[in-house]
């Protein structure tokens, strides 16, 4: 998620995995560390919610699901997120943009 969005949504708390020093971590062990430290884990990464047993977790996971990663693209949507993070509850998996 592009650092440059926190300004779009400064009523949560935003840390990357870079600024948390996981940045050498696969998916598996990110969300357990994630899962010690924060309630809701954004991610770009789609495969991750097929890859891991997310439902079983006690984080809510919020997935940008957009044609590319660009700020502008992502940008976009930062309704649709800001809604998402509110509301995902722990062991759910919300897309953002939501597919009809």
């Amino acid at each position: 998620m592009p650092r440059k969005l926190r300004r779009d949504l400064p009523e949560f708390s935003i840390r990357t995995a870079q600024e948390q020093g996981w940045s050498s971590f696969k998916n598996g062990q990110l969300l357990a560390l994630a899962v010690e430290e924060f309630d809701v884990f954004v991610t770009i990464d789609q495969r991750m919610r097929h890859q891991q047993n997310l439902k079983e977790l006690s984080i809510g996971i919020v997935v940008i699901d957009t044609r590319d990663t660009r700020f502008e693209t992502i940008r976009a949507h930062v309704e649709e997120l800001r809604e998402a993070i509110a509301r995902v509850r722990p062991g759910e998996v919300i897309l953002v943009p939501r597919m009809s």
